[in-house]
Order: structure tokens, then C-alpha cells, then sequence
């Protein structure tokens, strides 16, 4: 059965009216804007249109005032959509700029995520960011960098061949002349700004690289360790109030009956019903709970019935909803199966799991005379500010949505639910409200990773070659289900399933599903065959770019001597798994010790190779490789949603382990270096080959085949 949940229903206009007075559009006033950026000039001049698009998604954009403002004091701010959530992007990005624009990092100043001001680079999602808005950047900020060097030539009648930009000035002037963007943004050069910044204009060479390819420290890394910086849930705002939202007692419950009497006979609270929306603002957040916590104890629910997470999988099978899957075939798989002379087949498990950022969901919502400002850590302030236009029934333009650096995603927050609650309480209490979602609220109402069965089978000829292979998953996506092996009959499936919790986006999306049940499944054939896992891959990878990071992971790992030690060693096993997502490549080995008396196992050392082209920020880089080892170790060990009669089970971090420090094991991690070829992105794909890698070592220590995230110990003690 398919859950329902609570909604907002904010959108019938006859509930109430949402202001007094006209329409007003919101936009940032010309004394903010100086206020916050300083004296100086935006670069209001064009672009040639073979170079730029309208967005910065494809391309540059059509006018460089959507992205850069020039500071008489020499500082350069660039604007961007893009959201920082703990990835480093502020810190690439600002590389970027300063790249192109021949200026010391600490030069650039990165205004992000706020829908009034800067160009619409698109949300911060699917490892876009290193290869749509880094170029985005790169070629306004050439283009700006181009303007610099022709008004320069034009104001001292010297050709612009020989002139170049360093440290912010022009360079081939000759001794006795200076000029940089500070002199750019002064009045005296404005009617020289109105014009195109010239046809040609190109992006530095890798080779030619000053900031780019260099490890750059965190950008803001000095207020972030010192609490300096202010995260979405530290907005204060004036007169703001608390607010605290009741919640259904399960999945699916529908709300009868209440009474917001004992609720609003409190001092200075503000309560608000909307449909199944329940709503308190209060000076402190412990008087908007009491209140809450009141009116509760009248309310009255209808409960739905919901199934538990013990018959989660074959809930699933049996609830396939696609009528027309996505299916890709390639050869005859059905009649290679047939004639194989070996055929295996088997189905893996893959648990919900949370995201589990550092920072819940936050928000702080503002009306001033019709227009609404809402803070708030989200990955798509667009999608969020379309959903608070949408469900309060005004219009975009007077809708401003602003995430400062947020405590975490990991694709957890690209809905707007808690701007929604925030922006009704605010209009209703007449005064800024702050909502801050607890760990429980988090873990109950947030969405999760999906769920997922997945049947494979594989047939192999007389000589052990992998003849042919399917795939087949439920419910959890088809990100990576395709095979990067090479098999002349191949088919694969995606069905979508009526599933019984709220599921989205997640780090790599369906690849960790689909890379632990491919490179398990891997092993296995490799086992039918008696072949090296190492070899049995090799041997049938054409690929040069995996190839490459599976030899790079193996050698640094010792694989070879490893895996012949290991038959005279007790309880080590050691494992490996290989793939590819999002146009970047990974290669995983793991080795693990077994504890049989315990029935318990430790992860003590993985090396991962991993390669995304051109490196932009080795340091930066390392620490994502380093973060989705860690993060995929949660998954594969201990993380899963426990959830029972509408209600989850283990909703904190008491009961739902993520990996602590002493979980860590020895990490060793090979960047491959693509100067050659695009950078492309590098947040996600490092995760999905440390589940499979752990597994596969397990089975070679204890001969435990291991089919279902998250692994339980007690397989293992099962089996000693």
C-alpha cells in the first residue's frame, strides 16, 4: 500500500488572504546591493552568442552583470546557484574564477544560492557542478578577463597581442603603467564597458594551470572551525519567534479532529490549522513545544495500516507498478542462458537508509510588505522557492530563497517542506519564524534511499567466459544498472514499485545498489569459475579508463600476493569491486578480519583508485574519495530503517549507527590524473565500490556469501 503523507494544503486562496495591499515584486535594492558587495560596477556588457547561453548550465551567460560585480577596492564577486553542503564546491568554484581572472583566491568573494541575485546555474545535484558550472564560470570569467585587457589596450593605444593578466593587472604595459579591474570599475571607464567583450575568448589550458590543479585550502575553513559562520539553522532574525509543527502518530494517519484552544490560551503563541498542517509559533521553541505538545492531547487520528520493514522485499516484488519497465537488451540473453554451460542466479537486498547530515532540515521565513524571504539548507533553491510560490499561491518573483552553507545533503534536501512550514507560521504569527527540524523529525519525515531487490543471473561457456548476464532491479533506481562488462547478451530492467516509505535522491543514487549486487554477483561467477576475481574482471574489460583504476587499486594493494597468502592465513579475507558513474571511475579493494569466536568481522584497510579527468583540487578531491569510503562503509556495515505499524523504529542516532571514528579502517586512496580529458564530477561515484569490496572479502575469508545491505553479523555468526 501506498503511504500518503501529511500535505501543506496551502493552496485553496478562500483559507486566507495572504497580505493587504498590491503585488509587490521582490528584488534586492540598489542600497543592499552596495552594502553588501561595496563600491564598484557590474560588467553589463554582452557576450558573443557562440560563446554563451542563457544559463550558465551549457555555457557562459548572455550578460556578465548575472555574474560578476568589480569592486573599487580590487575584489571581485562572482554569483552562482550552486549550493556548498560540506563538498568543497565553494572552494572549486572560487578557483575557477580566480583562474580566469588572473587574481590570488583570496581575491574572488562567491555569493551562493540565492534566487535574487546571480544566474540560474542549476541545483546541486548529480556531480553537475564540476562539469557544467566550473566551465560556466571559467568563461564569463575569461570573457571579463579579455574586457580587461582591451580596454586597457584601447585607453593606452598598444595592441592587445603580448598583454596578459596576473595578480589582478594587466602585464606589457610597460614599467611606468598599471591597470587592473579596480580601474575597471571606476566611472571613468564606464561608457568603455558598453560593449561585447570581443569574439575568441578562451578558457586557460590544463598546462597552463596557476590555480587550478592545485590543493587550495577550504575556503571559510577558519569560521567554520571557530563557530564563526552561521549556518541555516543559526539565522536569527528580528522579533523572530519558534515555531514546532505536530506530526501524525504514523505513516499515512489522518488527522480528525483538534483543538487549538489550549494551544493559543498561552502566552503570545500563535496556532494555525491547514488541512492535515498543524502549526505553533512561540517565543522560545520549548513554549511553541508546550503548545504543541497541548494542542495535541486533543487531537484525534484516523491510523492506516502499513507494512514493516521485516517484509519490506517481498512487499516490493509484489508491488511492482511499472506497466511499461525500462528494459535495454542487447543479443539473445534468454537463449544464452540456455545453452551456458554454467548458469547462476541470485537476488541481493539493499536496505532504506537515511542521509544522516550533521544538520537537520532548518528554516527561517520573513514577510515584508507581501514578499517573502526564507533561509534555508536545501540543495535547490529554485525548487524551493517553486514550491513556496506554488503552495502559498504567490508569485515567484516575490519569493526569495537564500541557503547559506548548509551542515550536509548528501541528496537528502532538494525539497522545501520545512521553507513551506516555516513561510505559513511566519504569515500567520506576523513575525519571522525559525523551524528547525529535530533528528527525529529527520529521520521520520525526510525521504530516504530506496530500497531495492535486485534479481542477476550470468551463464559462462566451458572456458569460463561470461556468455551472458541479467539484471533486474526493484524499486531502487537504475542509476549504473547497465554492466560496464563486456557480455554479448546482455538485458536489463528497472521497475518502479509502489514502495511503503518516501523515497528521493541519494549520494550516487542507485549505483551502490546496483554496484553491490553486480560485483558481488562478479565474485561469484569468478568463484563458478575458478578464476582470480581480479583476472575473471580483466578478462572481460575492454574499458580503458576502468582498467586503469582496477590495475592502479590492485597493485598499490598487493592484490596478487594477497590473495595467494590468503589461503595459508586464518580468518583475513580480502575482496575488490570495480565501476563506473557519472563519466568518472572507481576501483575498491578491501581487506578485513574475521573474528569467528565473536561471529563478528572489522574492515582493517581499503584502497581505492579513482579517476574523474582533469584534477582540479588534489586536497579537496582526496577528502571526497575519502568521505564516500566512510559514508558507503555506514551503508554496507550497520545503516538501515527499522520501521513497524507506521512508525520508525530506530529514529536517532542512538539506534541507527553511522560509522564513528574507531569504525575507520586504514584508507589509502590513488588519484588518477586525466590532464587529457574534462573534468567531471567526483562527490558520488567513489562510494559504490566499498559494499561490494567489504563483501566479497568475507566471503573469502569465511566463505559467507553476503546478499543483503546492511551486513548482519548474524550471517556470520550462523555460519561459524
Amino acid at each position: 500500500m501506498k503511504t500518503s503523507f501529511p500535505e501543506l494544503e496551502f493552496t485553496e486562496p478562500e483559507r486566507y488572504e495572504l497580505h493587504e495591499g498590491p503585488f509587490y515584486h521582490f528584488e534586492v535594492s540598489r542600497r543592499e546591493f552596495v552594502q553588501v558587495l561595496g563600491a564598484g560596477i557590474l560588467i553589463s556588457v554582452a557576450v558573443p552568442s557562440a560563446f554563451a547561453q542563457r544559463s550558465g548550465r551549457g555555457g557562459g551567460t548572455a550578460n556578465l552583470a548575472q555574474r560578476l560585480h568589480l569592486g573599487a577596492d580590487g575584489m571581485i564577486t562572482v554569483f552562482t546557484s550552486k549550493v556548498e553542503v560540506g563538498q568543497g564546491s565553494r572552494t572549486q568554484l572560487t578557483q575557477a574564477a580566480a583562474e580566469e581572472l588572473g587574481v590570488p583566491v583570496d581575491r574572488i568573494r562567491l555569493i551562493m544560492a540565492d534566487t535574487a541575485q546571480g544566474p540560474d546555474d542549476g541545483g546541486t545535484a548529480g556531480s553537475r557542478t564540476t562539469p557544467s558550472t566550473v566551465p560556466a564560470i571559467r568563461r564569463d570569467c575569461a570573457a571579463a578577463r579579455q574586457l580587461l585587457v582591451n580596454t586597457a589596450s584601447t585607453a593606452f593605444n598598444i595592441e592587445t597581442k603580448g598583454l596578459s593578466v596576473r595578480n589582478g593587472l594587466v602585464e606589457g604595459l610597460g614599467s611606468d603603467r598599471r591597470f587592473g579591474y579596480a580601474d575597471l570599475a571606476s566611472e571613468k571607464y564606464a561608457q568603455a564597458l558598453k560593449r561585447d567583450a570581443g569574439s575568441g575568448v578562451a578558457v586557460t589550458e590544463v598546462a597552463q594551470w596557476r590555480v587550478l590543479g592545485t590543493a587550495v585550502p577550504r575556503v571559510g575553513a577558519v569560521e567554520i572551525a571557530t563557530g564563526a559562520h552561521r549556518f541555516p539553522s543559526d539565522i536569527v532574525r528580528p522579533g523572530m519567534l519558534y515555531g514546532k509543527v505536530l506530526r501524525s502518530p504514523s505513516y499515512g494517519a489522518e488527522l480528525t479532529e483538534i483543538d487549538l484552544g489550549p494551544a493559543q490560551a498561552l502566552p503570545d503563541v500563535a496556532a494555525v490549522r491547514d488541512g492535515d498542517f498543524v502549526g505553533f509559533a512561540a517565543p522560545t521553541s520549548f513554549a511553541a513545544e508546550q503548545a504543541r505538545d497541548a494542542a495535541a492531547k486533543t487531537a484525534k487520528w484516523k491510523i492506516a495500516p502499513h507494512p514493516s520493514s521485516d517484509e519490506l522485499y517481498d512487499y516490493l516484488r509484489a508491488h511492482a507498478t511499472s506497466p511499461r519497465p525500462r528494459r535495454d537488451l542487447r543479443g539473445s540473453p534468454d537463449d544464452a542462458l540456455k545453452t551456458a554451460s554454467k548458469v547462476l542466479r541470485e537476488t541481493y537486498h539493499v536496505a532504506y537508509i537515511q542521509h544522516a547530515p550533521m544538520e537537520p532540515r532548518s528554516a527561517v521565513a520573513e514577510w515584508k510588505e507581501g514578499n517573502l524571504t526564507v533561509w534555508t539548507g536545501s540543495q535547490q533553491p529554485a525548487r524551493v522557492r517553486q514550491d513556496l510560490a506554488r503552495s502559498l499561491r504567490i508569485p515567484q518573483e516575490r519569493v526569495r530563497v537564500i541557503v547559506p552553507d548548509s551542515g550536509g545533503g548528501f541528496g537528502g534536501k532538494h525539497s522545501g517542506e520545512v521553507a513551506v512550514e516555516a513561510a505559513r507560521l511566519a504569515l500567520a504569527a506576523k513575525r519571522p519564524v525559525s523551524i528547525r527540524w529535530s533528528r527525529e523529525d529527520e529521520f521520520t519525515w525526510a525521504y530516504f534511499r530506496p530500497a531495492g531487490v535486485i534479481d542477476v543471473a550470468g551463464g559462462l561457456d566451458d572456458k569460463g567466459t561470461l556468455v551472458a548476464w541479467e539484471h533486474v532491479n526493484f524499486n531502487s533506481g537504475a542509476s549504473a544498472i547497465a554492466t560496464p562488462y563486456e557480455v554479448p547478451n546482455i538485458a536489463t530492467e528497472f521497475k518502479s514499485c509502489d514502495q511503503p516509505l518516501r523515497s528521493g535522491s541519494y549520494r550516487a543514487l542507485a549505483s551502490t545498489a546496483n554496484a553491490f549486487a553486480r560485483e558481488s554477483f562478479m565474485d561469484e561467477l569468478a568463484a563458478a569459475s575458478k578464476t582470480d576475481p581480479l583476472e575473471f574482471r580483466l578478462r572481460h574489460l575492454k574499458n580503458d579508463r576502468l582498467r586503469a583504476v582496477l590495475v592502479a587499486a590492485a597493485e598499490r594493494f598487493g592484490w596478487r600476493n594477497e590473495w595467494k597468502l590468503n589461503s595459508a592465513r586464518q580468518s583475513i579475507g580480502v575482496g575488490l569491486a570495480c565501476g563506473t558513474e557519472k563519466g568518472s571511475y572507481v576501483a575498491c579493494c578491501a581487506k578485513i578480519q574475521v573474528d569467528e569466536r565473536a561471529g563478528t568481522f572489522k574492515v582493517l584497510k581499503v584502497c581505492e583508485a579513482f579517476e574523474c579527468g582533469a584534477i582540479q583540487n588534489p586536497g579537496n578531491l582526496q577528502a571526497q574519495v575519502e568521505g564516500c569510503i566512510v559514508m558507503g562503509l555506514g551503508g554496507a556495515l550497520r545503516e538501515e530503517i527499522r520501521f513497524k505499524d507506521g512508525k520508525i523504529l530506530n529514529p536517532m542516532f542512538s539506534q541507527y549507527r553511522v560509522p564513528r571514528f574507531k569504525d575507520v579502517p586504514e584508507i589509502e586512496t590513488i588519484l588518477v590524473n586525466r590532464p587529457d580529458l574534462s573534468s567531471v564530477g567526483a562527490g558520488e561515484t567513489p562510494i559504490i565500490g566499498i559494499a561490494p569490496a567489504v563483501a566479497n572479502a568475507l566471503f573469502n575469508a569465511a566463505q559467507v556469501r553476503i546478499r543483503s545491505l546492511p551486513i548482519r553479523n548474524a550471517a556470520l555468526r550462523a555460519s561459524t
